[in-house]
């Protein structure tokens, strides 16, 4: 008797992955698509949907064979009824009922959650987080999300949306406005969007760089890999950024600490990329400011999943 299989879909604004995974959380075939970008509700539904079902074909197996389809999405999500609120990824989607839509071509159950919730998810089951009963994971890569595990089971809020640490405010004072509409997000200030706005802010106060861009780039395409190269070369300007983002998640991880005191915290998401130098800040600042009041260990670590996190968080939703 074969264990069943678990299907995973992962709809970014970029690239839409579906996976096949057993059990254990390990790939057994991967589609990528960037097909679904600018497609409407519909298209997209059925572009996901014959994916899964290409999938489950060339790798002999029967929809029977699996215990279900999981898919996880950037956005606000109402989980218990399957509605994407909103989402800043795809154009449309609002009020969208997903998961539904979805399940209409299946005849096996369909779960949608929040990116973040499936990626926490994903890691309880088969990464950093095996063995633990309470977690948080904290993504940090274009935006910042975060998903928490409690006795076991994701803790979702009245809406869906618990877990929305990348909108504490954390610097009420800030130039920067979130996608939110407020000052001074975790997000606003730490994250990837961010990025092009603090190089900038740097330049403009007389800093240089070593990083040697064209005369003509557009700094709003500055990402995190930019300033992982400046780190390299070591940038005054890359390493400061880094740092100050650093400092502001360290800062977002005291408050996460002092609300729900975990004893593991898992960074997972593009940006954590930037190695130790930005780890060492974030664990310093967190360890600055709770000082004495750490009475139990806490674990701060970095994902072990890695790039497929949130596909397979989306296949294990399937065990929740």
């Amino acid at each position: 008797m074969m264990k069943k299989l678990l299907c995973g879909v992962d709809i970014g604004g970029t690239k839409c992955s579906i996976v096949l995974v057993n059990v254990e959380g390990q790939i057994i075939d991967k589609i990528h698509t960037c097909a679904h970008v600018d497609r409407n509700e519909e298209d997209l539904v059925k572009l996901v949907a014959e994916n899964i079902k290409e999938i489950i074909k060339r790798n002999d197996f029967q929809e029977s064979d699996l215990l279900g389809i999981g898919m996880g999405c950037a956005g606000h999500i109402r989980f218990r009824d399957g509605t994407i609120i909103t989402t800043s990824n795809l154009k449309g989607f609002k009020n969208y009922p997903l998961r539904d839509a979805v399940q209409s071509y299946f005849k096996i159950p369909v779960v949608l959650d929040n990116d973040a919730n499936a990626q926490a998810f994903g890691e309880f089951k088969f990464g950093a987080g095996k063995g633990f009963n309470d977690m948080v994971f904290l993504t940090i890569s274009t935006g910042i999300g975060a998903g928490i595990i409690i006795n076991k089971k994701l803790y979702r809020g009245v809406t869906g949306t618990a877990g929305e640490f990348g909108h504490t405010i954390v610097e009420p004072n800030s130039e920067l406005t979130c996608t939110c509409g407020n000052r001074g997000c975790l997000m606003a200030c730490a994250c990837g969007m961010a990025l092009p706005y603090l190089f900038e802010q740097k330049i403009k106060e007389g800093k240089k760089s070593k990083l040697n861009l064209p005369s003509n780039f557009n700094l709003s395409k500055l990402s995190g890999q930019h300033l992982k190269k400046g780190l390299e070369i070591d940038d005054p300007v890359s390493k400061e950024i880094i740092l100050d983002s650093g400092y502001y998640v360290g800062l977002g991880i005291y408050n996460i600490f002092q609300t729900l005191n975990p004893p593991l915290i898992v960074l997972g998401g593009g940006l954590t990329n930037w190695g130790d130098f930005y780890l060492d800040k974030i664990k310093s600042t967190f360890y600055e400011l709770a000082r004495d009041m750490i009475f139990d260990p806490i674990e701060i670590v970095i994902s072990n999943i890695g790039a497929d996190a949130g596909v397979i968080g989306a296949a294990a939703l399937t065990l929740e």
